[in-house]
């Protein structure tokens, strides 16, 4: 296990969290990539300076720790030019990370499908070509990151123009995959499935309520940015009606703009959903900060005002955790088009169902239909796509009392077999 030294960093006029937040969050994202926390160094700046960011009297302080603890890696909360991290590690002696690097490291460590592992190449290529100058240890390490996680001796040996070549076959590759992944969509509207897209701060509970909601068996972890590769699946409402429902990889407090762009593949499920549902962790102490950033991530996508204005239900999740009640009510009325829930623990999980049928009733239509008692295949069709509130197997005939999507009922009553006999 690499043992690391974490630097936190906050300017004096940097309008930002206070630098102990800062600091608790890099180091959760730190422990996500299974190092050894040595310490977290708090710095405060007038502003960064060119060569090191930081002072260099700070710097060789911090390379006076690193000789003394046997420290393999100096993390940093901000990013740095390749020039800083280059003049850094010829002071401190050992490989320098700042946050875009460890945040990709994460991700490359979770990437599970092909899309999933071509995006994060991709980003990592991206974040590697403008450092390919001079020398220092940012050439010469195994791995771009923690462990063996990053791009690897042999790519960064590569020249730029090779670089540049390699990142315009993965662009050719997230085409491809894009094209695939557009049919599939195809599919689904041709279908009139519905779409929910679960979004949310990193470490939520997004996976844990997809589980809930789906039985979907996703991977969930106590650790940042466990989702890269989005999950959909179906689940049906309390009036039968089938929608999608899909996991997105978690947002981030200040997540650099670069890697939003990197990864707009994986978060197209949330610009094509019908639906958003933020899932908020109500019990941590930074719930209305991380629901900010959410929020401005949404509005860099454009979801948040204007044409691609979604709908958003927020589920308050974890209150199992919260002890002030008081408080909890006060967060629900803070957050409008707000349901309590404790994913984990399946608590009042129905009422999240509700909220989103009750969004989606314009597009239900239930009747009472009569059709021969030779066409059962429709009998399972409208088991399949809706609800059956009530049957009755006549002698030549079958009457049911059905549910059914707007643009499926439509459909539907096109065939000749089918007389509507009262529509509510």
């Amino acid at each position: 296990m690499e043992k690391a030294l974490l630097v936190t960093i906050k300017q004096y006029a940097e309008h930002s969290w206070p630098i102990e937040d800062l600091a608790r969050e890099l180091e959760e994202l730190a422990a996500s990539t299974g190092v050894e926390i040595v310490d977290n160094l708090l710095v405060m700046l007038d502003r960064p300076t060119p060569n090191l960011y930081i002072g260099k009297g700070k710097a060789e302080e911090i390379a006076l720790r690193v000789a003394d603890e046997g420290v393999d890696a100096v993390i940093f909360s901000h990013d740095l030019t390749g020039t800083q991290q280059r003049n850094l590690e010829d002071v401190i002696g050992k490989k320098t990370i700042d946050r875009t690097q460890l945040i990709l490291d994460i991700f490359a460590g979770h990437a599970k499908s092909p899309e999933g592992k071509t995006q994060v190449a991709l980003a990592q290529m991206q974040y590697l070509l403008p450092r390919l100058t001079g020398k220092g240890l940012i050439l010469s390490r195994q791995g771009g990151g923690i462990g063996t996680s990053g791009p690897g001796e042999k790519k960064l040996e590569l020249d730029r123009r090779s670089i540049r070549k390699k990142i315009d076959g993965l662009k050719a590759d997230l085409r491809q995959m894009h094209l695939h992944r557009e049919t599939l969509r195809k599919r689904r509207k041709d279908t009139n499935l519905p779409l929910v897209a679960l979004v949310g701060y990193t470490n939520a509970g997004k996976s844990t309520l997809l589980n809930t909601l789906t039985d979907a068996g996703q991977q969930v972890h106590d650790g940042m940015f466990t989702t890269l590769d989005p999950l959909t699946k179906s689940m049906k409402l309390p009036n039968g009606e089938t929608m999608a429902v899909s996991d997105t990889v978690g947002f981030l407090y200040d997540l650099p703009h670069h890697l939003i762009e990197a990864f707009k593949g994986t978060l197209e499920e949330v610009a094509q959903a019908d639906l958003l549902v933020h899932v908020l962790d109500v019990s941590h102490p930074k719930a209305v900060e991380h629901h900010a950033a959410v929020m401005q991530v949404l509005g860099e996508l454009g979801l948040v005002e204007g044409a691609g204005a979604k709908t958003i239900i927020t589920a308050l999740n974890k209150m199992d955790l919260v002890d002030d009640k008081i408080w909890l009510n006060e967060m629900a009325k803070t957050f409008p088009n707000s349901v309590v829930i404790s994913a984990k623990s399946a608590i009042n999980i129905d009422g999240l169902r509700e909220r989103m049928q009750l969004f989606f009733a314009g597009r239900t239509i239930c009747a009472e239909v009569k059709i021969p008692n030779t066409r059962m295949d429709l009998v399972n069709f409208f088991y399949e796509k809706g609800k059956v509130q009530e049957i009755e197997y006549l002698q030549k005939s079958i009457r049911a009392a059905i549910c059914l999507p707007k643009a499926v009922f439509l459909k539907l009553i096109l065939d000749k077999d089918v007389h509507i006999n009262k529509q509510s």
